[in-house]
């Protein structure tokens, strides 16, 4: 049975671990030949040696260029085009309160979470180009969507990567490359440790904790996990979005469809907290 992705080159920021790791492994199983860009070299052997021939690693630091341009090179080299992107890589802080932000800190997430994607589009698009055309999706958040679920940093960082992706969709649309954007939930992976300054080997035991808790706070009762993203970029990258463009497919579990009380009895409305038994009287008539 043909692979959703046969043929097709994929370039994989963040693909040593987490959601990046996932994807990585998905598009393999899907036919594809992919880059996983990373900066943990360690595993980035590791990924090559399970997939030989079919993955290469490419050291990349999101933040600088040159290391981007190489990572897509890497895959016309190797592969002989690109016709994927992925701008995955991700990290998170602790800048909760605007009091305590710190200047150079507010510069590193935004140079990685929305300047790298830039990049990395920028240097994708000559490569999509010769092959056509091609899908570029970008990891944004529901932090980007709404206050509560992110530092202040990251939360404005990620909502820039989904307007940034809507533009970018429609520069590039008439060049058949299309752009979207992802934005998780809770999901199991070491961002949630690495944002409170934890090492990553500490951080990446931190994930099953999120799994273990997160189905309790969400309308679909079950962890969110790194396939979870996979599938939907796999939806994204292939051909069974052709005519999807410009928008954010929102992978939470439900979690932002309303406050508690919405999907869960048990939950208190805040209309009656506010109102009392007259709320709980018309509610019962």
């Amino acid at each position: 049975m043909a692979g959703r992705l046969d043929g097709k080159v994929a370039v994989i920021t963040g693909g040593a671990s987490g959601i990046g790791l996932g994807t990585v492994e998905l598009f393999v199983a899907e036919g594809a030949c992919v880059v996983a860009a990373d900066i943990q070299d360690e595993k980035g052997a590791m990924l090559e040696q399970r997939f030989p021939g079919r993955v290469r690693y490419a050291h990349c630091d999101v933040t600088k260029e040159a290391e981007i341009a190489a990572a897509l090179k890497l895959a016309a080299d190797e592969f002989g085009g690109l016709d994927i992107l992925f701008n995955n890589a991700g990290i998170s802080d602790g800048m909760r309160e605007l009091a305590s932000i710190d200047a150079e800190t507010w510069s590193w997430i935004y140079d990685v979470l929305v300047r790298g994607p830039a990049l990395g589009m920028k240097h994708a698009v000559p490569l999509m180009l010769a092959r056509g055309g091609g899908s570029i999706v970008n990891t944004a958040s529901i932090a980007g969507l709404q206050a509560g679920w992110g530092p202040i940093a990251y939360s404005s960082a990620k909502a820039a990567v989904i307007h940034m992706s809507r533009v970018a969709a429609a520069q590039l649309g008439t060049q058949r490359i299309r752009v979207n954007a992802i934005c998780p939930g809770l999901i199991a992976t070491s961002i949630f440790g690495a944002s409170l300054g934890l090492p990553r080997a500490v951080a990446d035991q931190m994930a099953a904790r999120v799994a273990e808790n997160a189905a309790k706070v969400q309308p679909v009762p079950k962890a969110g996990l790194p396939d979870d993203i996979a599938q939907a970029a796999l939806y994204l990258a292939s051909d069974a979005s052709a005519f999807v463009t410009g928008t954010h497919l929102v992978v939470d579990g439900g979690i932002t469809v309303g406050s508690r009380h919405s999907w869960d009895q048990s939950g208190v409305s805040p209309f009656a907290e506010l109102f009392g038994d007259a709320f709980s009287q018309s509610q019962d008539s």
